[in-house]
């Protein structure tokens, strides 16, 4: 029996006892020595000497097979805000042409509605009020109108574009010129009976187209049981006439009303006066027969004496 700590060395042909000193014997150097398997002294050194290899801790490795790469997953879009869902469409730029072809049909002329005529040189303006003077427009100038009225402005058509000029200088009939030199005040050839119970300035009227379409001989004067009418108080005379030289005494007398005293007239069916010269001729209501509407005569209204010759 082998005590402990003690070792046992096998020497071939010779045994050697190594005392518990710890001291051994020399052993010739040309002897080959051969160390038996150690035995442990104990056995916590029997678990200290138990050798496990690392290797046996690591999982088989194949070296034939690749691992199979596994597809990274699709990024989902992003979730749209219910208010951009249903946005419109950012517009995209205007192409020049298409501007320039905009531009254009906004600058288009406007409607035109009638035409009327200037009485006096009128001032032709770019915009009522802040506009740029841009012509003057000599009087019994036929301008085309839009009907659009802008306060105390009327758009009118010139060139193609749309113009301003005052509402007040624009008549419905092309202004006759008026007459120069003195108006003929003489006594009626056909008669004066019609003067009768008329103011002065009726009778100024009755004179002077007596002496300028001496053709008429026929006039309507004074009516005293005509109450309400300007017949009654001698303010009115009628002109029996008709068509074409009707329209010509009508203008005559417009064109003439300061010198005659005019504040009226009516010539079939519509309605001149003085308060309202900037609107021209203004259509009345259907009144009933050629009379009633004044298609045979023309119905002049007179101040009393407020003329000139």
């Amino acid at each position: 029996m082998i005590s402990p700590g003690l070792a046992k060395v096998a020497i071939p042909g010779a045994a050697v006892a190594l005392v518990a000193t710890g001291s051994a014997s020399a052993l010739p150097s040309s002897s080959p020595v051969t160390l038996d398997t150690p035995v442990a002294s104990s056995s916590l050194q029997l678990s200290r000497d138990a050798v496990v290899s690392r290797d046996a801790l690591r999982p088989p490795i194949n070296p034939t097979t690749a691992p199979t790469p596994t597809a990274a997953p699709k990024p989902k879009p992003s979730p749209t805000a219910k208010h951009l869902k249903k946005q419109a469409p950012i517009p995209k730029p205007t192409a020049p042409k298409t501007r320039a072809a905009e531009d254009l049909a906004a600058q288009a002329a406007p409607k035109i509605s009638g035409t009327k005529y200037t009485t006096t040189d009128v001032n032709l303006w770019s915009l009522p009020i802040t506009g740029l003077l841009l012509d003057v427009l000599p009087k019994g100038t036929k301008v085309s109108v839009t009907g659009k009225l802008d306060g105390v402005w009327a758009e009118v058509v010139s060139d193609g574009k749309s113009r301003w000029v005052k509402a007040q200088y624009l008549s419905a009939t092309k202004p006759v010129a008026a007459v120069t030199g003195a108006i003929s005040q003489a006594a009626c050839s056909s008669g004066s009976a019609v003067e009768n119970g008329i103011t002065q300035d009726a009778i100024r009227v009755h004179r002077a187209i007596c002496a300028k379409f001496p053709d008429i001989t026929s006039y309507g004067g004074l009516r005293s049981g005509d109450s309400g009418s300007e017949h009654s108080t001698g303010h009115a005379l009628d002109i029996m006439v008709s068509g074409s030289e009707g329209q010509a005494v009508a203008d005559w007398l417009k064109a003439n009303y300061k010198k005659l005293g005019v504040s009226q007239l009516i010539w079939q069916q519509h309605i001149w006066t003085v308060q309202r010269s900037s609107e021209g001729w203004r259509a009345m209501p259907d009144r009933g027969g050629a009379t009633a509407n004044h298609f045979d005569h023309v119905h002049v209204t007179v101040y009393g004496n407020s003329g000139t010759v």
